[in-house]
């Protein structure tokens, strides 16, 4: 079975067919997933996103915490950056531009400065080289994060993937290629220029 197959099942509720951990276990694994963030500044990477519409796109992420992240779409008419302080969406096809409260988004968590996922919870998985860990954040969304167990990665884990679900139950799901973590990110990844109306 393959990770992308767990991946799939990990991140459907109906599919998952595992029984749940003994808590001790879970507790190990939520310390495991809370080591890896804390050990992780910074992170460059390949991504393919799904959104709710089942469409697909690709591109290149850079992540540097405190809050920062860029996703570059590979068609180069859409980019995603978080600035520190706002999640900004330019659509430079139509010359829009729009932004949310970082911290109201569900990838605040992942983008913090000091992770905390010990009220987050592990989800069953089939594959015991998965940890699934899905972490709530009130009215502002859930993230869904998927580890495999990697002892040369920061913590023992290597982040895989994750499915983010807005407050209006929207999911977009990304999954991650070309891993690599606390490398030099410059901080003009986080810049943008404004897209022009048309």
């Amino acid at each position: 079975m393959t990770y992308a197959t767990n991946f799939a099942r990990a991140l459907t509720p109906l599919a998952i067919v595992a029984a749940a951990a003994p808590a001790a276990a879970q507790n190990a694994d939520l310390a495991k997933v809370q080591a890896h963030l804390r050990a992780v500044d910074s992170m460059s990477a390949n991504f393919t996103q799904t959104d709710a519409r089942g469409r697909s796109s690709a591109g290149t992420l850079q992540i540097k915490r405190p809050g920062r992240v860029r996703f570059q779409y590979g068609s180069g008419d859409l980019l995603l950056v978080a600035d520190g302080s706002r999640l900004w969406f330019l659509d430079y096809t139509v010359g829009q531009k729009s932004s949310y409260a970082l911290n109201r988004t569900p990838l605040g968590l992942l983008l913090s400065s000091n992770p905390d996922v010990r009220s987050a919870k592990i989800l069953p998985s089939a594959d015991p080289r998965v940890i699934t860990v899905r972490a709530s954040r009130a009215a502002y969304g859930t993230l869904i994060l998927v580890f495999t167990r990697n002892a040369s990665a920061p913590g023992g884990l290597s982040l895989y993937g994750w499915t983010a679900i807005d407050a209006q139950n929207k999911r977009t799901t990304v999954k991650l290629s070309n891993v690599r973590y606390n490398v030099a990110v410059p901080a003009s990844a986080f810049t943008f220029r404004d897209p022009k109306k048309r």
